[in-house]
């Protein structure tokens, strides 16, 4: 018997004592929905996973990760509690991506999702075989026509309008430009969506788009004609460094395109999603 602890000390237990802990992000929660090729879903700014409920529902024959960030919705802040938001998320879905083994998923994201998305694609290439980004610009304080430096301080300034009600309104306002449009942002968690408003403002990812070598569809809306042409050239020089950028105007959508112009939208995500990776 000796020589059968001998072989448990010195091949088993070892091995087991190495073996790694499943991965429990904090971030985040997923729901896994549906069964075929890779697909992750990340929502905007303040907003639930249900979002894409009715999308999964009417493109079936994927897998689709239901990301739900934490803070939002009514989801608990969890690792979101301190310290930025958008860009350790970004990296935890990339953890997730790796932990799961999945071979290189497509990623779709919205608003404050599509830079998250962006950031995995740029910063973690090989994760990545297709991105589509909703209605968000690289600089995403572009969507309020502002610069980024115009913004330090944001999140001071917005957790103080939060302790009033006309406050709470400003913001709300102002959220439904890089978020949900169904007013969610009343359950998430104040001081985490001031954090991530405050990152956003201050992000700039266009330097970043040329590492980017996957195909890019980019979804953006155009509530009144009279904006499209303007709206076109603000996309098309936002994106000028992503040459594998495939632009599509949504005409009279809001911010929510999923649900403003549902149809138009399964179109344009059954061609994303059956076109060939890199």
């Amino acid at each position: 018997m000796k020589w059968l602890l001998a072989f448990l000390l010195v091949f088993v237990l070892p091995g087991q004592a190495r073996a790694a802990p499943a991965f429990a992000p904090t971030r985040f929660s997923v729901e896994v929905v549906g069964s075929g090729p890779d697909v992750i879903l990340i929502p905007g700014l303040t907003a639930s996973k249900e979002v894409w409920r009715a999308t999964v529902a009417a493109v079936p024959g994927y897998r689709y990760h239901l990301i739900q960030v934490a803070g939002f919705a009514g989801a608990p802040a969890r690792g979101n509690a301190k310290g930025e938001v958008v860009a350790p998320l970004a990296e935890e879905v990339a953890r997730y991506i790796q932990a799961s083994k999945l071979r290189r998923p497509a990623i779709v994201g919205h608003s404050m999702g599509g830079s998250v998305a962006t950031m995995i694609a740029a910063r973690h290439p090989a994760l990545v075989g297709r991105l589509m980004v909703v209605d968000m610009l690289p600089q995403p304080v572009g969507l309020l026509g502002g610069r980024a430096a115009d913004l330090k301080g944001l999140s001071g300034l917005l957790r103080g309008l939060g302790s009033t009600q006309e406050g709470r309104g400003l913001i709300d306002s102002a959220i439904r430009l890089f978020g949900d449009d169904q007013a969610v942002n009343t359950r998430s968690d104040a001081d985490v969506v001031a954090r991530a408003t405050q990152e956003l403002a201050e992000t700039d990812l266009t330097p970043e788009l040329p590492r980017i070598g996957v195909p890019i569809t980019v979804l953006y809306a155009v509530a009144d004609p009279g904006f499209a042409a303007s709206t076109d050239r603000t996309y098309a020089n936002a994106y000028a460094m992503a040459p594998a950028a495939r632009l599509i105007r949504v005409d009279r959508s809001g911010h929510m395109i999923m649900r403003d112009q549902p149809a138009r939208f399964r179109e344009a995500l059954k061609a994303f999603l059956s076109s060939p990776r890199t």
